[in-house]
Order: C-alpha cells, then structure tokens, then sequence
C-alpha cells in the first residue's frame, strides 16, 4: 500500500527556517538507504535548497544534486528537480509543490507550514491520498 506522510511544521527552528525540515528529512531517508526525489517548487527552492543540504548539520552529509545530467543523476541518492524537468519518480518523493504528484511511487513526504491558512491545500491533499487509497500518517515537527 502507498503512503503519505504529512510532517506539520511545529518547532521554532524549523518555522524560522523550513527548509531545514526538507534537509532532516532528506538526511534521515538517505540514513535509511532510500533513494529520494524532492520535487522542488522552483529553480530558486531547489537552489537555496541545495546550499542548505552543504551546511545545516557540520555532521551530516547527504550526497545531492540537482537534476540535470542523466549520467550522475542516476548515481545521485538525492536528487532535487524543478517543475520544468522531466524527471523519472523515484519510490520516495519529498514533494514541495503546491500539488500532489502522479505516478508511481511507494512512499510521499510533505511538508506542511507552520502557518494555519497556508494548510487548506493540504488538507485537501491528504483527502486525495485517501481516496487513492493511500496510508496517510501526520507527524508534527
């Protein structure tokens, strides 16, 4: 059965700065041996996102790029792509989009802001994963 994951933005640390989130969840999924696909809002999100995974924990460090050559992609634990791309799923997404993705795929994440009118999409969101038979879960971070 697929799987939804919903991580609720709760913790200062991660209000002030919520990408920091993406990079604990991205650390935690390539610790576990998951290949991972975060699917970027837009070119500047998977930037700024790509420079946080080089410097937010001085211990960690989760091989990454952003997609864009076939080649090193597919060799790439974590892989971050743009709307724009044309990207193969991978089993885990970390989805950042203001949409849910299609395809195939074992397991989402999503990242939910802290900011309780910035939830309604979500909401909806997670009644689409049940409809499709999804197990969804909430987590609050």
């Amino acid at each position: 059965m697929p799987r939804a994951d919903f991580y609720l933005i709760d913790k200062p640390r991660f209000r002030e700065q919520p990408l920091l989130l993406v990079c604990e969840l991205a650390r935690k999924a390539h610790d576990a041996g998951l290949w991972t696909l975060v699917l970027a809002r837009d070119a500047a999100q998977a930037e700024a996102l790509d420079d946080l995974l080089w410097s937010f924990d001085d211990d960690a460090y989760v091989p990454h790029q952003i997609a864009g050559d076939d080649e090193e992609d597919a060799e790439c634990p974590v892989l971050i792509a743009t709307p724009e791309m044309d990207i193969a799923l991978r089993p885990l997404l970390l989805n950042l989009r203001d949409d849910a993705p299609s395809g195939e795929f074992e397991r989402v994440l999503e990242v939910v802001p802290a900011d309780p009118a910035a939830r309604a999409p979500l909401r909806e969101r997670w009644k689409q994963y049940l409809a499709l038979g999804f197990d969804v879960k909430k987590y609050d971070m």
